[in-house]
């Protein structure tokens, strides 16, 4: 039978300190047990009061890595901060690593919260959500078109070409990560995907609906119907051995992980797929090779209905 949603891990960020060896190892597993897709984090530099400071790599690097070292799993940045590049060489970037993938890039896009990393790397943290706003006009509009003739308050493409073009007509899909209004409002009109951290919504199906309902309604006011964009989520588990996820935003608590014996994560992948949900990111406490391929029972009872 069909998998009633694609699943996907996002490879390690905040947790620990991990090497491209380990990481490779974790690429190679998930594509063994049959996982859809990886993703990685877009962060700088995290923070904290009483730990050491942590970032993971850099994921541009990180996804043409990916992209070469495996052959069917999709990949995408989770989500990737537009601030951190120029957004005509950010187009660029998505295209290359999309070729490089043979069209397995999903483009995970987000304006950016984690003002430690703005500062220390000199980026400017005001109007983000404009900046955000010019910056995926030119990304859409070259990955779309192959050209582009922008000239912004914060960002100018003029006269702009992408060359080699991308290798898929219309570039690779585009994913918002965000429940702001106004970013709704100037994403939803051209992405492909949708997608909701487990903190905003609680880790739960029941803290999920509202909110995939607003989201729905934010549709509906830009004139697409809601089943045009895809619904993900990005989930938290937790296996033998978790010791709780250091999140680099420190204003809340991480809700509890769903546990990640198949028994329990099996439905409660089909729950969330009950509500529309067509893809699941897996953000693993702890995350190891032995946690991904933990989860192929869980992917066994999926395909077998």
């Amino acid at each position: 039978m069909t998998r009633p949603l694609k699943v996907g891990i996002q490879l390690p960020e905040t947790e620990r300190e991990v090497r491209w060896p380990e990481l490779l190892d974790m690429a190679r597993a998930a594509e063994e047990i049959g996982l859809d897709s990886i993703w990685v984090g877009d962060h700088l530099l995290y923070r904290f009061e009483n730990l050491p400071p942590r970032g993971p790599w850099e994921a541009w690097s990180m996804l043409a890595a990916l992209a070469a070292v495996t052959r069917r799993v999709e990949i995408g940045p989770l989500v990737a901060c537009v601030s951190f590049h120029n957004p005509a060489v950010m187009a660029k970037m998505a295209a290359t690593v999309d070729d490089i993938s043979g069209g397995r890039l999903i483009l995970g896009l987000g304006a950016g919260w984690n003002r430690t990393e703005y500062d220390a790397f000199g980026m400017p943290f005001d109007h983000r959500v404009s900046r955000f706003e010019e910056a995926f006009a030119i990304i859409r509009g070259l990955l779309r078109d192959g050209r582009v003739d922008f000239r912004g308050r914060y960002h100018s493409a003029p006269d702009c070409e992408l060359h080699p073009p991308p290798s898929r007509e219309g570039g690779p899909p585009l994913m918002v990560g965000s429940m702001g209004e106004r970013m709704l409002a100037i994403t939803l009109p051209h992405v492909q995907a949708w997608n909701a951290w487990y903190r905003w919504f609680g880790n739960t199906v029941e803290g999920y609906r509202p909110m995939r309902e607003a989201v729905d309604t934010s549709c509906r006011a830009v004139g697409r119907e809601p089943s045009e964009v895809e619904r993900t989520v990005a989930l938290l588990v937790a296996f033998p051995g978790a010791a709780g996820r250091q999140s680099g935003d420190l204003t809340e608590a991480d809700p509890d992980p769903i546990q990640g014996e198949a028994t329990t994560l099996a439905p409660t992948l089909r729950a969330f797929a009950d509500e529309g949900v067509s893809h699941a990111q897996l953000v693993l406490d702890p995350i190891t090779v032995d946690s991904i391929q933990a989860l192929e029972p869980t992917l066994r009872q999926l395909d077998a209905g």
